[in-house]
């Protein structure tokens, strides 16, 4: 039975997201929100992964993102990829390995970013291959995800946040990274062979402590609980110091491209706009005006029903200055309260919390 036969026999609808087939959800997606939240659960990633290979793949990653690439086999790190304006073309996660790194994408980056750093490798010894179609990648979160990870690998779980360990998980080889908690609770990365992907989804869900799997939706609402910025919906075009996501900036490391407009950002002291945390008393679309008084000073990025929360919740990118009190929802304006970042408190915040100077 291939992963696919066995999303469908959990009863899986699915979406396209970016070329790829990803699952939106296994029916009742509230109540799997909340069984994430109060135990554990896992759900397929749709990352696009690069493989960069060669004597100077450390020194070319790392001259092209944002943030220092750890040389250290076990170690990762969150960075983004900036344009000549400081805005960010993509997100991704670098892992270190003594022979590799492996970069993982948003779904639908990775061939067009594996072919633009071809074009920039000129003398240097590096490879760049996509490796997407060989690996199997899961998420596991939730309170009690390090008790689920620890009750089915052999090897102990990872403790620092983007390090990674390598053992047995059933009868399937696996690295294991920990994450930095998009989700607002304890995360982990569980990458296998393509070929071990559905063997590794059924002990993710069957063997040790029990996990509910989920699709998309389940995981964009606990991402917007958590007050963490994603790629599509908030990341993409922006400069990475109005989105806040100071973890994935090292302002000390050598240029890199766009950070010269980022650094003068910074040092003007704050951004021209702030992402923030709306409670409305409907949920308003994306792209929905943010109103303070009769002024528009925003818009929103993504909203929903949040479970945890018990109501209706926003992430809006607006004036830095501004206190928004109302949305625009179906053509009327509601009110709207804006609400301190994270809307729930999990069992760890994430890296990604926005965070600017005072």
């Amino acid at each position: 039975m291939t992963l696919a036969d066995i999303h469908e026999t959990h009863g899986a609808t699915f979406a396209e997201r970016g070329g790829r087939r990803v699952v939106t959800d296994y029916g009742r997606p509230e109540r799997t929100h909340l069984a994430v939240r109060r135990g554990v659960g896992f759900i397929e990633h749709a990352f696009d992964v690069l493989a960069v290979t060669g004597e100077d793949r450390h020194g070319f990653v790392d001259d092209a993102v944002s943030n220092q690439v750890p040389e250290a086999d076990g170690e990762g790190v969150y960075a983004l990829l900036l344009d000549p304006q400081g805005g960010v073309e993509t997100d991704m996660y670098v892992f270190t390995t003594s022979e590799r790194l492996l970069v993982f994408l948003p779904p639908g980056v990775g061939a067009d970013l594996a072919e633009e750093w071809r074009s920039k490798t000129f003398i240097q010894d590096v490879g760049i291959e996509v490796v997407t179609d060989d690996l199997g990648v899961f998420g596991v979160h939730g309170p009690k995800a390090t008790e689920k990870v620890a009750s089915v690998l052999t090897e102990g779980t990872p403790e620092a946040p983007l390090t990674f360990v390598r053992g047995p998980m059933g009868d399937a080889g696996v690295t294991v990274a920990r994450t930095d908690a998009p989700t607002g609770e304890e995360g982990y990365l569980v990458v296998c062979g393509a070929e071990d992907a559905s063997d590794v989804f059924d002990t993710l869900e069957n063997r040790g402590l029990n996990a509910v799997p989920f699709g998309r939706r389940t995981w964009e609402t606990l991402t917007l609980e958590a007050g963490t910025p994603l790629f599509e919906p908030e990341l993409r075009g922006e400069i990475p110091n109005v989105l806040g996501v100071r973890n994935a900036l090292d302002f000390e490391k050598g240029c890199y491209v766009g950070q010269e407009v980022v650094s003068r950002v910074e040092n003007r002291g704050r951004p021209s706009r702030r992402l923030v945390g709306l409670a409305p008393e409907a949920v308003p679309g994306d792209g929905a005006a943010v109103f303070a008084g009769d002024e528009a000073v925003g818009e929103v990025t993504r909203a929903a029903d949040a479970p945890t929360y018990g109501g209706p919740a926003a992430l809006a990118l607006v004036d830095f200055d501004a206190e928004p009190d109302a949305v625009r929802v179906d053509g009327a304006d509601v009110p709207a309260e804006r609400v301190e970042l994270p809307f729930v408190e999990g069992s760890e915040r994430s890296a990604r919390l926005p965070s600017y100077p005072s």
